[in-house]
């Protein structure tokens, strides 16, 4: 299983806006991706109310986890979005 651990990059964690576009990139990489916080339970990174009630906050560790072909691209994709707390997901990763 492939996993990324990073530190959520958006000041106001992983609420709202943040969570949709986080949300939104999981569903388009088309793999499988779980997100915990880092002694927590995983959940569907694809589903808005599980990241939602994480209730990451800024700068708290999540860990990013797929099993499936792609999951390392997925997982790179998707920790570059969560730790750099960006607004969209480049073209260029």
């Amino acid at each position: 299983m492939a996993e990324r651990r990073v530190n959520v990059g958006w000041a106001e964690g992983l609420h709202a806006r943040p969570a949709s576009i986080f949300v939104r990139a999981a569903t388009a990489t088309g793999v499988p991706v779980t997100i915990a916080k880092a002694d927590g339970s995983p959940v569907n990174a694809a589903s808005m109310l599980a990241v939602l009630g994480l209730g990451a906050q800024g700068g708290e560790e999540i860990v990013l986890a797929a099993d499936a072909e792609g999951a390392d691209a997925a997982l790179d994709r998707l920790a570059k979005l969560v730790s750099e707390g960006l607004e969209e997901l480049p073209e260029t990763v």
